[in-house]
């Protein structure tokens, strides 16, 4: 199946560059170019990629605010956006995921993480630069519920120890090793545990899981590394 992707971002230099190196790859297509967030928004409607590499900062519409309308309750279907930006500051990335990206860039990452977050996002999984991944989780802190309590938990046993996996960057054929079952468990495990949790992705999965104290409360797992790959 091939990847119709969607490129945008104000340098021209920088989607002629992203497009040569995804148009090497067999199993992707650039159907469109945005220069600015309003034409995002407005040729992915028009297109229907199924990835979108969204600038941030760009004219008439910034990529976060671009990325919210195209994945705003209610949207159907709508694109994989991965953010792909010069600037590696948490709040940037911490707005992003928590606006449904499903992956987080800096455009000096390289081709191969480039091809490979197109290909996580199409498959519904998630990739963030080793770089700004480990910083971005463990600054992250719980937000004290409302009525002063800790918030009942509503996963299993299992449930959290996939999860604890997941934001320590294992990849579901590892969890699925690492806790001897299949991978298919795996995903229905997360499939549960984005419905219990109201998490759009596991990017969302595993930042909550920091947010709550949940990966420092369990021992460390050896061969687990949250600068990895999420996928």
């Amino acid at each position: 199946m091939t990847i119709r992707v969607l490129i945008a971002d104000d340098q021209a230099m920088v989607r002629t560059g992203f497009g040569l190196i995804l148009a090497a790859e067999e199993d992707i297509e650039v159907v469109a170019e945005a220069a600015d967030g309003a034409e995002a928004v407005e040729l992915a409607r028009r297109h229907r990629p199924d990835v979108v590499l969204m600038d941030i900062r760009m004219p008439r519409l910034d990529g976060l605010e671009a990325l919210r309308l195209l994945t705003r309750p209610g949207m159907v279907d709508p694109p994989r956006v991965v953010v792909v930006t010069t600037f590696d500051d948490d709040a940037y990335v911490r707005r992003a995921l928590r606006g449904g990206a499903y992956g987080f860039l800096l455009k000096d990452a390289g081709p191969a993480l480039l091809v490979e977050a197109v290909r996580a996002a199409a498959s519904g999984e998630a990739l963030i630069s080793p770089s700004v991944t480990i910083s971005l989780l463990r600054g992250l802190t719980a937000e004290p519920p409302a009525g002063g309590g800790p918030e009942p938990d509503p996963l299993s046993e299992r449930e959290r120890q996939v999860v604890v996996l997941v934001a320590r960057g294992a990849t579901n054929a590892e969890v699925a090793a690492a806790l001897t079952i299949g991978v298919g468990t795996v995903k229905t495990h997360l499939t549960n545990v984005q419905r219990k949790w109201g998490a759009r992705n596991r990017v969302e999965i595993a930042a909550r899981a920091w947010e709550t104290g949940l990966v420092g409360r369990e021992a460390p797992s050896a061969g687990y590394d949250s600068a990895r790959r999420h996928g």
